[in-house]
C-alpha cells in the first residue's frame, strides 16, 4: 500500500491495492516531506492517459478529411455531423466520469478508462478498411470515440484532490494542457501515420495511397500502455470520497451553471474548432485537383497548430489565475477572442465560396490563407488562456464561500474547505461536460444545411459565437469582477487576499 507521513487510522483503509488512507495536501509539513512528489508523479502519468484519450475523442477531426481518399462518398453536413458526434457524447460522459473517481479511486478508473478506449479504436480499423461501411456505422463508432472525452472529467477531478488550493490552478492547467495537446498531435501525427502526408522531409507521404486502419493500430496500443502504467505508478485517494449527495450540490450551485456558460465560450471554442479546423480548410482553400498534390493549402499541414497553441497557452492561463486572479485573466481571453473572431470573419468575407472545387478559385482564396491562419491561431491562444483560468476559477470560488460561512483556524473551517474541495471537483466535471458541448455544437453550426454553400454558413456561424463570447464577458464581470462586499471582519485579514476570485 502507498503511504505517506505516518497518521492515526483511516475509518477508509479497508481496501487493497495502491491506496492512500491519509491526504493533508494543505499542510505544509505534510506536502514538503511526502504529499508533492506522490501528487507530482499521478499528475505526470494522469497527463499521459488523458493525452490519448483526447487523441482518440479527435481522430475523427482529422481522419474525415481524408475519407474520400479512400472511398466514400460523404457531403460536408454529413462530415461535419461525423466530427461532431464524439464531443456531443464526450460531454455527455462527463459527470458519470466525475463521480467515478470517489467511487472507484482515481487509480481504478484510469485504468479502465484507458482499456475502454480500445473499442473505438478497434472499431475504427474495421470500419475504414471496408468501403461499403454505410455512413450510420461511422457515426455509432464516432460516438464511442467519445470515451475519450469523459477521460477529462475523471483526470481533473482526481487531480483536483491531489493538490493544495494555492497550486491547483498550474497543476489542473498542465493536466489539462497534456490533455488538449492530444487534440494537436492526432491531427498532426495521424496524417504521417495514415501515409497522407510527410514531416517536413524527413518523412514522406506513401506512395500506397491512405491507411487510416494505421493510426488505430498506434493509438489501441498505446492506450494499452496508458492503462499498465496508471495500474503500477498512480494512487487512489481514500479521502477522496464524496457522497452523491455532496457531489450533487454542486447541481444546485448557481456558480457551476454561471462558470458553464463561460466555458462554453472558452473550451467549448477550443473543442469546436480543433474539430472542425480541417474540414474549414480544406472546404475553403483546397481542391484536389490537378492530381496528385491539388490546389491550393493543403489542411494537414495546418490544421493541427490551433489546437497545438490552445494546449500550450492553457497552463499559462493557470499560472496567471495564480498570479492575477482568474476572473480577470478569463475576461481578458474572452474580450480576445471576441476580437480575433471579428477578424476572422472579417478574412472569410474577402473569400470566394467554391462548391464546384473549382481549382482556379481555390487558388485565389489562397493569398488569404496566411490572414485566416494568423487570426485563428489568436483565437486559440486566447481560449488555451480562458480554460486554464477559468478551471482555476472553479475550485477558487468553493474555497472563498467555504472561509465567508467559517471562523479562521477552527475545525469547521476545515470541514468547509474539504467540503468545498468535494463540491468543487463535482463542479468542474459539470462545467466540463457543458464546455465539451461546444465541440458538437460548433461543428454541427458550421454544417448548418439550411445556408447554401459552407462558406456563407460559416461566416454566419461565425457572427453567432460573437454574440454568445459577449454574454460569456458580461457574466464572468459581473459576477466574478465586481467589488464584492468581503470585509476583513467576515474573512479574517489572513484571508481577505484570497478573497479574489
Amino acid at each position: 500500500m502507498t503511504s505517506a507521513t505516518p497518521a492515526s487510522p483511516n475509518p477508509t483503509a479497508h481496501r487493497t491495492g495502491r491506496w492512500i488512507t491519509d491526504w493533508r495536501p494543505e499542510d505544509a509539513q505534510f506536502w514538503e516531506s511526502a504529499g508533492s512528489k506522490i501528487a507530482r508523479r499521478n499528475l505526470v502519468w494522469s497527463i499521459f492517459a488523458e493525452h490519448l484519450g483526447f487523441s482518440v475523442w479527435l481522430i475523427w477531426s482529422v481522419s474525415s478529411a481524408f475519407l474520400a481518399s479512400v472511398g466514400f462518398d460523404f457531403t460536408p453536413q454529413q462530415l461535419f455531423f461525423l466530427v461532431a458526434i464524439p464531443s456531443l457524447v464526450g460531454a455527455l460522459l462527463r459527470l458519470p466520469y466525475t463521480f467515478a473517481v470517489p467511487r472507484f479511486g482515481g487509480r481504478n478508473w484510469t485504468v479502465f478508462s484507458a482499456l475502454a478506449l480500445l473499442v473505438p479504436t478497434v472499431g475504427y480499423a474495421v470500419a475504414v478498411t471496408h468501403a461499403s461501411t454505410p455512413y450510420w456505422v461511422f457515426c455509432v463508432i464516432a460516438a464511442f470515440a467519445g470515451l475519450g472525452g469523459g477521460n477529462f472529467a475523471s483526470s481533473m477531478t482526481n487531480i483536483n484532490f491531489f493538490f493544495p488550493a494555492a497550486k491547483k490552478g498550474t497543476a489542473l492547467g498542465l493536466n489539462a494542457a497534456g490533455g488538449n495537446l492530444g487534440v494537436a498531435v492526432i491531427q498532426f501525427l495521424l496524417p504521417v501515420i495514415v501515409g497522407g502526408a510527410g514531416i517536413f522531409g524527413l518523412v514522406r507521404a506513401s506512395g500506397s495511397g491512405i491507411h487510416l486502419e494505421r493510426a488505430a493500430y498506434v493509438y489501441g496500443a498505446l492506450c494499452l500502455v496508458a492503462a499498465a502504467v496508471a495500474f503500477c505508478w498512480m494512487d487512489n485517494l481514500a479521502t477522496a470520497k464524496s457522497s452523491p449527495r455532496e457531489q450533487l450540490s454542486a447541481v444546485r450551485s448557481k456558480h457551476t451553471w454561471l462558470m458553464s456558460i463561460i466555458y462554453i465560450g472558452t473550451f467549448g471554442s477550443f473543442m469546436g474548432y480543433s474539430s472542425a479546423m480541417p474540414l474549414l480548410i480544406k472546404l475553403n482553400f483546397w481542391v484536389a485537383a490537378p492530381a496528385p498534390l491539388g490546389t491550393g493549402i493543403y489542411f494537414a499541414y495546418f490544421a493541427f497548430l490551433g489546437a497545438g497553441i490552445g494546449s500550450l497557452t492553457r497552463p499559462l492561463g493557470g499560472w496567471l489565475a495564480d498570479k492575477y486572479g482568474g476572473a480577470r485573466v478569463t475576461l481578458y481571453s474572452i474580450l480576445g477572442i471576441i476580437v480575433f473572431t471579428l477578424a476572422v470573419v472579417w478574412t472569410l468575407a474577402q473569400l470566394t465560396a467554391n462548391p464546384t472545387a473549382d481549382p482556379a478559385i481555390a487558388a485565389a482564396n489562397k493569398s488569404w490563407f496566411p490572414w485566416f491562419l494568423a487570426f485563428f491561431l489568436l483565437i486559440f491562444a486566447a481560449t488555451g488562456v480562458g480554460n486554464g483560468s477559468a478551471y482555476k476559477m472553479i475550485p477558487a470560488i468553493w474555497k472563498r464561500d467555504a472561509e465567508l460561512t467559517t471562523t479562521p483556524g477552527t475545525p469547521e473551517r476545515a470541514a468547509a474547505l474539504a467540503t468545498a474541495t468535494k463540491q468543487s471537483s463535482a463542479a468542474l466535471g459539470i462545467v466540463g461536460a457543458m464546455g465539451a458541448l461546444g465541440g458538437f455544437l460548433i461543428p454541427v453550426t458550421f454544417s448548418s444545411p439550411w445556408v447554401h454553400n459552407p462558406l456563407s454558413a460559416t461566416k454566419g456561424a461565425l457572427v453567432g459565437f460573437v454574440v454568445y463570447y459577449a454574454v460569456c464577458a458580461v457574466v464572468c464581470w459581473a459576477f466574478y469582477l465586481r467589488r464584492h462586499p468581503v470585509s476583513a471582519t467576515e474573512l479574517g485579514a489572513t484571508d481577505l487576499a484570497d478573497a479574489r476570485i
